[in-house]
């Protein structure tokens, strides 16, 4: 069989004409609905079982990031099937294919591919490390299969960035003393109709069922980085998903590792986060899914949200608490890989949060190694990360040390000194300078309106340069430089147990500028001011498929977010881009722990 994949202009399809639309790595091309169509059934009358990729197409637009096939059965069938792909891309795809026809040896333009169940039957040729199909899945390592992070589709009436905006907006919604009229005036998402929400009913319906309650106000992960407020609710519909599983496991000292079960972006960036809030579904592109690092157990009585007017509500709460404080918590970890615990000689991972987030913390060493990132690719588009698993204690508590590292990092709620509070480490001081705080008006063009009140990126304004002495001054601080890694501890450095989150006790041995590149940018606000030396590496760094910088800076264009960024807020870029760099900075240190992992396995 040969497939041939042609990227698809924006071209009207003729009708009655059958394509094969395919997303070369990723299964989820099309929905289910569409998969199991009538039109897609009447394509393969004769098929066995499943296919995942037909689809008749109506005349109609077809959009641009599709790919189009064409697949070609033989009246008889090879007992050993064989699947050859080759793939075409750009503007002149069709003077390609035509110059394609000349070749001598036309069928060693093609490249051999395996469609098989650990690669999800993609069609997609795969380069991968030779063991990494042996890795367990993330998936394979937890109890509990993971949650979607919520969905809102509510015009944002239920996120804000401002928490005492939207605490007005939702008192308001729950108050019987506002019409609904008055709530319309307000022109909110609440009020209008969507799919599957009538905001009239909704609203009847949830007002009902709950009063307000001020601790369902809460920090919510938006996008990598990226920080709001949600008032959540369990009553439908008021999210369009809300996902109490993850709203169950969202408790003061539970986190949460992020990441999805295929990539979808290009460049994808690294594909975990981790988070101590609640999350978006959108938190990641392709959907983000969420693995809390510990359990709790539902609490068996479901406490009473209406107050009744008898004064019974608190009475209700006080009789449930017991239940809530009682609930057992343990480590969500599979039975597999607890019993890889154990044959390290670790056991009871559920005495305390250090031993349950052993494996978390080590995945998330491995997932931020640019190593693992480029050997793997290929795998990571297709399906969940796969993990090595070390071969001893030795190997997972120091892998899991430099994930903690990378956990203090991401961790947006948590101070983290020497690298967004307090002395600041020398080789990031210079890094990320704001010129000016006379006018925080966004205006370079970050950003603006879609469709459908959708955000989108905008080219915006940055200059690119070369570092400056004065920025690179301070990366020259003594330190002890001998031996290979970027970081080294020295002799005056604090033990594991006496480091606070996000320090390492490591000096630089090799110098910054050999990792952090040769070229940084000054991003500009507007004509007036900009943030000063954000080097290159630090404004490209992806998480998720999102360019974590551009895209916080896109939803906070000034026309968007209909005012200036307070101090604070310009501020938060500042801290962001040295979270960056301090992971970059590290990634050496990644690099040599993956391969050193890599090196001495077991399976799971």
């Amino acid at each position: 069989m040969l497939a041939d994949a042609i990227g698809l202009r924006r071209e009207n399809v003729p009708q009655n004409k059958f394509l094969l639309r395919i997303g070369w790595g990723d299964s989820n091309c099309l929905g289910n609905g569409e998969r199991n169509s009538p039109q897609a059934k009447a394509a393969r009358p004769n098929e066995r079982g499943p296919v995942r990729f037909f689809h008749r197409i109506q005349p109609r637009r077809h959009p641009r990031w599709h790919a189009i096939s064409l697949l070609v059965r033989k009246p008889k069938r090879s007992k050993k099937p064989q699947v050859l792909f080759r793939q075409f891309w750009g503007t002149d795809k069709r003077g390609e294919i035509l110059e394609s026809l000349k070749a001598k040896q036309f069928a060693k333009q093609y490249e051999k591919v395996a469609p098989e169940k650990s690669n999800r039957f993609s069609f997609c040729p795969s380069d991968v490390t030779g063991d990494y199909h042996a890795w367990p899945r993330l998936t394979e390592l937890c109890a509990v299969a993971p949650s979607n992070g919520l969905m809102e589709k509510r015009a944002g009436a239920l996120i804000d960035i401002d928490r005492m905006a939207l605490e007005r907006r939702m008192r308001d919604y729950y108050d019987p003393n506002v019409s609904w009229d008055e709530l319309k005036a307000l022109k909110t998402g609440l009020t209008e109709d969507a799919a599957r929400f009538d905001a009239k009913k909704a609203h009847e319906k949830v007002t009902d069922a709950e009063d307000f309650q001020p601790d369902h106000l809460r920090r919510y992960a938006l996008r990598p980085f990226d920080t709001r407020f949600c008032y959540f609710s369990s009553e439908r519909p008021l999210w369009n998903e809300p996902r109490p599983t993850l709203w169950q496991q969202c408790w003061k000292g539970n986190t949460f590792l992020m990441s999805s079960p295929a990539g979808v972006a290009s460049p994808e960036g690294f594909p975990l986060f981790y988070t101590p809030l609640l999350g978006d579904n959108d938190s990641q592109r392709g959907h983000a899914y969420y693995f809390p690092l510990r359990l709790r157990a539902a609490p068996a009585a479901k406490p009473k949200k209406k107050e009744d007017g008898n004064g019974e509500f608190k009475s209700v709460l006080n009789e449930a608490a017991p239940a809530y404080n009682a609930d057992k918590i343990t480590a969500n970890l599979s039975p597999a890989a607890r019993a890889y615990l154990a044959k390290l000689g670790i056991k009871n991972p559920d005495d305390d949060a250090d031993t349950a987030a052993f494996i978390c913390m080590h995945s998330l060493a491995i997932g931020y190694s640019p190593a693992y990132l480029a050997e793997n690719a290929d795998g990571v588009r297709q399906d969940w990360p796969r993990i090595p698993l070390p071969d001893s204690k030795t190997a997972l508590l120091a892998s899991a040390e430099l994930g903690k590292q990378v956990a203090a990092l991401l961790d947006t709620e948590t101070p983290l000194t020497g690298v967004a509070n307090g002395s600041v480490r020398p080789e990031l001081k210079t890094i990320v300078v704001l010129s000016s705080t006379k006018n925080l008006s966004l205006t370079a063009g970050w950003g603006h309106a879609g469709q459908g009140g959708v955000t989108m990126p905008g080219k915006g304004k940055f200059e690119t340069r070369p570092f400056t002495a004065e920025e690179t001054a301070s990366w020259t601080a003594p330190a002890e430089r001998s031996g290979d890694g970027a970081l080294a501890r020295t002799k005056d450095s604090p033990g594991p147990d006496d480091l606070r989150a996000g320090e390492s006790g490591v000096a630089l041995r090799l110098p910054p500028q050999s990792i952090l590149g040769q070229s940084t940018h000054d991003v500009f606000l507007n004509d007036d001011a900009c943030w000063r030396n954000i080097p290159a590496p630090v404004w490209d760094y992806t998480i998720g498929g999102y360019q974590v910088i551009k895209k916080w800076l896109s939803y906070r264009e000034f026309d968007l977010l209909g005012r200036a960024l307070t101090p604070d807020e310009a501020r938060e870029v500042t801290h962001m881009a040295r979270r960056i760099a301090a992971l970059i900075l590290l990634q050496p240190e990644l690099d040599k722990n993956y391969q050193a992992v890599k090196s001495a396995t077991v399976a799971l």
